[in-house]
């Protein structure tokens, strides 16, 4: 695997490998980066993955500063899982003058859940997604649908900028307690990790209410219980929400009804570690 820092060596090592697959991380990568690099590797003869911490999708008082570098240990991950070429930039070679042109998400599907409890975030992360798309050009961007909201803004910022990459989604990976991997994992302490699951079984509770045949008056209920559910365990959740998988809107009746293309999301603070999780119905 050959470890790439720069824009004019990302170029010279794309020269003999057109449309690799892609698979942008922030780093501290654990076995659901490795999944994305798998399904990668049968979906193209190279596979390229990114390293990069990206400032502009961290909010005021959020964890840039402290979110792990891990790169050493990345690079060996990614050896060993098959990745043909590492892209490590730092600022100055991603952002080389003040990125002033971002990307703007549009409001109805970046302005509720991730975009209402962090407001910005979702410009930063299509900002930089769009500048390594550029830079590498893919056939094939991997990203993981832990990350739910996200997948969705990305597939829609592809579409309606006709970029000619396929963008395509994994399944969440988790540990064998129902806990989503996370490199925010790291910050929760001995009883916190013992803890984190819960997030995981109220969202999958909030599901099976919906799959008995909850009711559109019934849901706010059902997810307002899911949210007292985590405070009284000692959480602080920013939401627990059932929507359609298409769009992220609130289910109609008719959507209830026929009980499925639906998705449970939740995000929560545990401490100060703020986990996320989601469940397809």
């Amino acid at each position: 695997m050959h470890i790439l820092h720069t824009r004019a060596e990302l170029h010279s090592a794309l020269q003999s490998k057109p449309r690799p697959v892609l698979v942008p991380t922030m780093g501290n990568l654990h076995a659901g980066h490795l999944a994305l690099v798998a399904r990668a590797r049968e979906l193209g003869s190279t596979v390229i993955a990114s390293v990069f911490v990206n400032r502009l999708q961290f909010g005021p008082g959020e964890d840039f500063e402290r979110y792990p570098r891990t790169l050493q240990r990345d690079a060996e991950q990614l050896r060993s899982a098959g990745c043909d070429l590492l892209f490590a930039p730092d600022e100055a070679q991603m952002y080389p003058s003040p990125q002033t042109f971002h990307v703007r998400p549009d409001p109805l599907l970046a302005g509720e859940l991730e975009g209402a409890s962090r407001p910005g975030h979702f410009e930063g992360v299509t900002t930089v997604v769009l500048k390594l798309l550029q830079l590498v050009q893919p056939g094939v961007a991997v990203f993981g649908k832990k990350d739910y909201q996200q997948l969705l803004l990305i597939r829609a910022m592809v579409e309606q900028f006709a970029l000619p990459v396929h963008i395509e989604g994994v399944e969440t990976v988790r540990e064998a307690d129902g806990l989503a991997m996370s490199s925010r994992n790291g910050y929760l302490d001995a009883s916190q990790r013992a803890q984190a699951p819960q997030l995981h079984h109220a969202l999958r509770e909030l599901a099976q209410r919906v799959r008995a045949g909850c009711r559109a008056d019934e849901l706010r209920d059902a997810e307002t219980a899911a949210e007292q559910r985590l405070r009284s365990l000692g959480w602080q959740p920013d939401y627990t929400s059932v929507r359609r998988r298409r769009d992220l809107q609130r289910p109609q009746p008719e959507d209830l009804a026929r009980g499925d293309q639906l998705v449970v999301l939740g995000a929560a603070r545990l401490g100060g570690t703020r986990l996320l999780d989601n469940l397809e119905i």
